[in-house]
């Protein structure tokens, strides 16, 4: 769809005229920083004397709003196809930032079927991960709620299920994670949108404000943490 709107542009500005002709194009009003999505506040229309050139320029600014830098865009500048990309089209280091807040990190998790409730679960939603370790008392507890998920990994042609789940967790979060899927494992459950359309942007979490305040885990610190699994 962006391509064939881009040759519908190219004759929208080639039949405003001709060299001399002005033409009303988007222009950014501050500059615009790669992987960051452009919002409308940074963008006006404003006339610029037509170019014969190849460039594909924008009329409309809803089109460009929501689009990622390719590369940085200049106060006044024209912005043209070649700058921007669909945040899903955006490739390497030109992607999106993810929407990690301050002091968290982004973690990926192995789901399946029956491991990630048969595939519902979505970008926005949050989930809670109960973790399952084996030996005499073979016991589970729920480690972890209203993780927020923010990428969900690449579907099975066959199944439509996602490998992966990307999730936002502190730093000592993930650690622990990081040992039950080694020494145990883990199942996550829905919850229901009724409890998280209230939730907001967290802030640092006093116990792990950082990603340096991660002491590491052993077996001895799980027990400690969580001594009913034990």
């Amino acid at each position: 769809m962006l391509v064939i709107g881009a040759f519908v542009l190219v004759a929208l500005n080639a039949g405003q005229g001709n060299q001399g002709s002005l033409l009303t194009v988007v222009v950014a009003t501050k500059d615009l920083q790669p992987r960051l999505p452009i919002d409308a506040t940074g963008l006006q229309l404003k006339q610029v004397p037509f170019a014969a050139d190849p460039k594909v320029y924008f009329t409309r600014i809803q089109d460009v709003q929501g689009m990622v830098p390719l590369v940085t865009i200049g106060n006044g500048q024209v912005i043209t196809s070649n700058d921007i990309a669909q945040p899903s089209q955006a490739l390497g280091s030109q992607s999106e930032y993810l929407p990690i807040p301050a002091g968290y990190v982004a973690l990926t998790i192995p789901t399946s079927e029956q491991q990630g409730v048969a595939g519902y679960i979505q970008p926005d939603d949050y989930i809670a991960v109960i973790a399952t370790v084996p030996g005499t008392k073979e016991a589970s507890l729920t480690i972890y709620t209203n993780l927020h998920v923010i990428k969900v990994g690449a579907q099975a042609s066959s199944s439509g299920n996602a490998s992966s789940l990307t999730v936002v967790v502190t730093e000592c979060q993930a650690e622990i994670i990081n040992w039950f899927l080694t020494y145990a494992s883990l199942k996550y459950t829905l919850e229901s949108f009724h409890d998280y359309l209230k939730s907001s942007s967290p802030t640092p979490d006093p116990q792990c404000p950082s990603v340096s305040a991660a002491g590491g885990v052993t077996l001895q610190t799980i027990q400690k943490d969580y001594p009913s699994l034990f």
